[in-house]
């Protein structure tokens, strides 16, 4: 999966140097390939398939002997992983709610690494995207979360996310970057100039 080019990522963070003139919120972006490699997923799916496919086959059917049985189950284990372990396939094999989980771990990892809840105010703001897992997150610290309810974000959250899955991941984050630099001009606006942190999109390839 290809993340943005360095010319993408400019524009990502000229978007952030636009939208911090006018707020004392620190913003973030970070994009993620993908949460995790979920190695134990392709085993599990295959060594579950290759079990019991053949096994049903035989006892329906008893067109393998035990002998074949067993050579077409270790065969069936082999060529399943292999394919499961190709990264479009494997994350359709993960439940929904166990990525979205994963991806929401990371993060609020990420929140951390990146020293957003250590800005004066605490008017840290994360922009978080993981392309496999098609999840968007905005988390904030509690300077702008007192001043700005989590239901503000949910709209451009939605919205975003449909932008990553129609691949349009660096309009989603000049729109998404764009969008919150307008509520928190009128609820978090400046009050001396600063930059804590660095504007530049932080990609996890």
């Amino acid at each position: 999966m290809a993340l943005l080019t360095e010319h993408e990522q400019r524009k990502v963070a000229e978007a952030i140097a636009r939208v911090e003139r006018d707020t004392d919120a620190e913003l973030v972006t970070v994009l993620a390939a993908r949460a995790d490699d979920y190695a134990y997923i392709p085993l599990l799916w295959a060594s579950l398939l290759a079990l019991v496919v053949p096994g049903a086959l035989h006892y329906l059917t008893g067109w393998l002997t035990l002998h074949s049985l067993l050579w077409v189950q270790w065969a069936s284990f082999i060529v399943l992983c292999l394919v499961f372990r190709i990264p479009g396939i494997t994350t359709r094999l993960v439940p929904r709610s166990v990525r979205h989980w994963r991806a929401s771990n990371l993060a609020r990892r990420q929140f951390l690494e990146q020293n957003l809840h250590h800005t004066v105010g605490s008017t840290g703001m994360l922009i978080f995207v993981c392309e496999a897992e098609r999840y968007v997150e905005i988390l904030v610290d509690e300077g702008i979360s007192k001043r700005l309810d989590n239901k503000h974000w949910d709209a451009i959250v939605v919205a975003f996310t449909q932008q990553v899955r129609q691949g349009q991941t660096l309009q989603g984050f000049v729109t998404c970057v764009e969008a919150c630099g307008e509520l928190l001009k009128e609820h978090v606006p400046v009050t001396h100039a600063r930059n804590e942190l660095p504007n530049r999109l932080v990609v996890l390839s």
